[in-house]
């Protein structure tokens, strides 16, 4: 169920809304929280039962597992530390590595023998969000080991903690000492509602007349033959660029929004990353939920920048590799990764003295050019695609051979001219400078006015409209 559905906007959340209205007004917080844990969970049940069991049974699990590395001492409690660990690591392999590990094996063994081998493995169904889920449960296990989070000794507020539907499927990725005080007390005022639902609708909004209509194009671009021309390339590259953005941002608006409805502060996900002057600033500010745990949980425990230059490289390597695997399980996910890697070392070898000197200008145009090379690798179907698109955005033709002419049509169109601008805009800090000097003088309710109109033709166009995809639902 994604939030820019009639589904969730007409039934869910009014459901939701009066469920937890009606628990807040016993003044109770565990109601309050019974309220939303049976809303989160009839909100991932409906992407199919037996991803909520397995969900359940995560939740269970990791919850004995936190009791029992609390009571332990010494090594036992190392020992149950390590089976939580592998436990999810586990879990994440099966559910969303194992059949790449399948078709990699019956790949090879296909092109030893000469023949066509099939994989031994079943196909698996990936569960929507497993691994924004498990990141969460690690965080908590990690730190309760670490002695930085108390034991959560009630199951119902740990699955509270896990399944909050707003960041549940696609993030932000939340630690448990983010929200562990709100769980355990909280109350949502006048301006906490209205800070959500004005987050919500901006997010809304974003999604469904921005991202969508960028997603339109970069369809067309990237469904088109090598051969397409630099024209069409980087039109439908800037699209694709514009859409990764704006459907996550958006995403990470709406569900910020909701938390603060229900008086959860969620942490922020993007802070103007197209305007990075490095690939090392990108990714300060490009998912910073995501990039954080990294850096915390894995980057700083294999030694992070302190045992030397050579290590430093080794680490960089290894955490952007496994970033690359948690976004997709392919080889061309870790090659996406490595790439970004390489530049990452570059930076720290020799690549950012130079870019030190160099105009703040020539900076950012380096970095987005970087980033842009890195989306191909990340939108197209194979290397080869790949390839071959980057090819044709630094081809002599300005239109080739597969020029569509329905991607012809859509870019001289008007109403996709006005969003392109509008989200282009969206990725400098124009409309947020233009709501802080209307609030300046004393004109915000105009910025408001302007969110409320925008968010109804966005309700108008999301009934009208068919396409409307969520990228990050398969990871």
């Amino acid at each position: 169920m994604v939030f820019s559905s009639p589904v969730f906007l007409f039934l869910f959340l009014p459901f939701t809304l009066i469920c937890y209205l009606a628990a807040a007004a016993t003044g109770r917080v565990w109601v309050k929280n019974a309220a939303l844990l049976f809303c989160s969970a009839l909100f991932y049940a409906y992407g199919g039962i037996g991803c909520l069991c397995l969900l359940v049974f995560s939740v269970v699990v990791n919850w004995l597992v936190g009791l029992a590395v609390d009571k332990s001492p010494g090594n036992r409690r190392r020992r149950c530390f390590l089976a939580g660990l592998v436990f999810n690591l586990g879990i994440l392999f099966l559910f969303k590595y194992l059949n790449m590990i399948g078709d990699t094996g019956a790949w090879i063994a296909g092109a030893l023998s000469g023949s066509d081998v099939k994989s031994p493995i079943p196909h698996i169904v990936l569960p929507i969000g497993i691994s924004f889920y498990t990141f969460q449960i690690l965080s908590y296990q990690i730190d309760l080991y670490r002695g930085k989070v108390p034991c959560q000794r009630k199951c119902r507020d740990l699955a509270l903690y896990v399944m909050l539907f707003p960041q549940l499927i696609a993030g932000p990725i939340v630690r448990y000492s983010d929200v562990q005080q709100e769980i355990e007390s909280r109350r949502t005022g006048l301006a906490d509602l209205y800070e959500g639902v004005f987050r919500f609708m901006t997010g809304f909004s974003k999604k469904v007349l921005l991202a969508n209509s960028m997603g339109q194009a970069a369809d067309l671009a990237f469904g088109l033959e090598n051969g397409r021309g630099l024209l069409p390339a980087w039109l439908g590259l800037f699209c694709y660029g514009f859409q990764l953005y704006l459907d996550f941002w958006a995403y990470s608006d709406m569900a910020i929004g909701l938390g603060r409805i229900f008086g959860f502060r969620f942490p922020e996900n993007f802070d103007d990353p197209y305007l990075s002057k490095s690939i090392q600033e990108f990714w300060r500010r490009w998912h910073m939920t995501l990039s954080s745990w990294f850096r915390d949980y894995l980057y700083i425990p294999l030694g992070g920048s302190r045992k030397g230059l050579a290590r430093t490289c080794v680490n960089i390597f290894i955490v952007f590799s496994l970033t690359g695997l948690w976004h997709g399980a392919s080889w061309q996910y870790l090659l996406w990764g490595i790439y970004f890697a390489v530049f990452l070392i570059a930076e720290r070898l020799w690549l950012g003295k130079i870019l030190q000197k160099l105009p703040c200008l020539v900076r950012r145009l380096y970095t987005l050019l970087v980033v842009a090379v890195g989306w191909v690798l990340f939108r197209a179907e194979n290397l080869r695609l790949a390839a071959g698109y980057v090819r044709d955005m630094f081809s002599f033709k300005l239109l080739g051979t597969s020029t569509s002419r329905e991607l012809a049509e859509l870019a001289l169109d008007r109403k996709f001219m006005l969003l392109f601008v509008v989200s282009f805009l969206y990725c400098t800090p124009f409309f947020a400078a233009v709501r802080s000097k209307l609030e300046e003088k004393g004109l915000g309710a105009v910025a408001d006015a302007v969110v409320l109109v925008v968010f109804f033709l966005s309700v108008c166009e999301m009934m009208a409209g068919g396409y409307n995809p969520f990228i990050y639902f398969r990871f």
